[in-house]
């Protein structure tokens, strides 16, 4: 039921998050911002969400560790569907803004707590099918919010996002809370959730930045080649400039099949870091595919777009592996903030965007931050701990 839940849960928050990517242009020229604006004002948008993500990471993720990881599910849930549904019926810049930021604080709790809880209720050498099911389910909520967003009015997009949440939430009714945390909650004197154990102890802070670090090119795809893909591909010369909802269409149907691949691999080899490895290298290289070449055509630059997706499959283990870095009294803090702090990253990544292109042009400047965002993803990488298998019944 917990693995049911929060795949469903994923589903939702997935829709969610990638669909102000999708319905950006629409949306925008709806409120009546000039076409000349859309780059600077969608880039503010996105940067209000994000910073929600931020944000609402933490809160999400300290509270899961103090009051237990369903306090996270239902709070979550319901912070994003009002907010979602409130999305659908503002009327300037300024709305809308709010309405993103407290949707990105909504959004940032659900995959975390989802994972860790399903993690720490399975067998250790199982839990890794477990967590492959929600990101593998959960990311073709991006499938179903390409397909609403290019087929209604971006109003009836959000309307739908807010309603499955509500749907979802009487779902949650029947999940059980973790053991592990339960024990934890008998244990008197336990430090659940403290945030500054990161900077007290390098060591651990260190372990937490490499987490994110090595999957932030999961989200420099996203946030940065998908979301800005009309002004990539007028800066590749296209003539017919790819639009965002196609390429977030594609790329999230090679995702679902990257995010099974990736931890079927995990589980069949019995190590985590291995397949990420791997994964990465081939992120690279389809990302440096569609720099150089994903500006022949249409039909091209979308199958790499795919391509991508696939190879950001390794989110799937990401996550997995993030959980299980952590004891009983961290792991949901370290599994919620650190996928949001991935996400919040990518703010001061598109201001660096839109500062290099007047230096380097569009192409230029997404070349120069894929390279310096793979390098920091395979230093992260190197710094973490395989954890396939270990007991999770453990303190930090």
């Amino acid at each position: 039921m917990a693995v049911f839940v929060a795949a469903l849960g994923y589903f939702v928050d997935a829709y969610d998050i990638m669909l102000f990517s999708i319905v950006r242009n629409q949306s925008l020229d709806g409120l009546g911002i000039p076409a000349d604006q859309a780059l600077e004002v969608g880039v503010r948008l996105l940067n209000w969400q994000l910073a929600g993500f931020l944000l609402g990471g933490l809160f999400w993720g300290i509270l899961g560790d103090k009051k237990g990881r369903l306090s996270v599910l239902f709070g979550s849930i319901i912070l994003y569907s009002v907010a979602n549904i409130a999305n659908g019926f503002v009327h300037g810049v300024e709305s809308y803004s709010f309405w993103r930021f407290l949707a990105g604080v909504g959004l940032s709790g659900e995959l975390g707590a989802g994972v860790t809880l399903v993690s720490e209720l399975m067998p250790r050498e199982k839990r890794g099918w477990g967590t492959t099911l929600i990101t593998t389910v959960g990311v073709t909520g991006v499938l179903v919010a390409a397909l609403v967003g290019q087929r209604f009015d971006w109003r009836t997009a959000y309307f739908v996002g807010g309603g499955m949440g509500l749907v979802l939430l009487v779902l949650r009714l029947g999940v059980r809370e973790s053991g592990l945390f339960l024990a934890l909650e008998k244990k008197t004197g336990a430090s659940k959730g403290d945030f500054f154990q990161f900077f007290r102890y390098p060591r651990k802070g260190l372990i937490f930045l490499s987490l994110i670090l090595a999957t932030f090119p999961v989200w420099f795809i996203a946030g940065v080649l998908l979301t800005f893909c009309p002004e990539i591909g007028k800066g590749m010369g296209m003539t017919e400039l790819p639009s965002p909802g196609r390429a977030i269409f594609f790329a999230y149907l090679g995702l679902p099949l990257g995010d099974l691949a990736s931890g079927t691999l995990s589980q069949l080899f019995q190590n985590r870091k291995k397949v990420i490895a791997s994964f990465l290298v081939l992120n690279a290289l389809s990302v440096t595919s569609t720099l150089l070449w994903g500006g022949t055509s249409l039909t091209v630059f979308y199958a790499l777009c795919g391509c991508m997706g696939f190879s950001a499959g390794f989110w799937a283990v990401a996550v997995t592996s993030a959980a299980e870095q952590f004891g009983t009294n961290l792991r949901a803090t370290v599994a919620t903030s650190g996928p949001n702090f991935v996400r919040g990253l990518t703010i001061p990544v598109t201001l660096a965007f839109k500062a290099l292109i007047p230096v380097w042009g569009v192409l230029g400047s997404a070349s120069a931050l894929a390279a310096l965002v793979l390098a920091a993803a395979f230093f992260g990488l190197s710094n973490l701990k395989e954890t396939y298998g270990i007991d999770l019944d453990y303190m930090d």
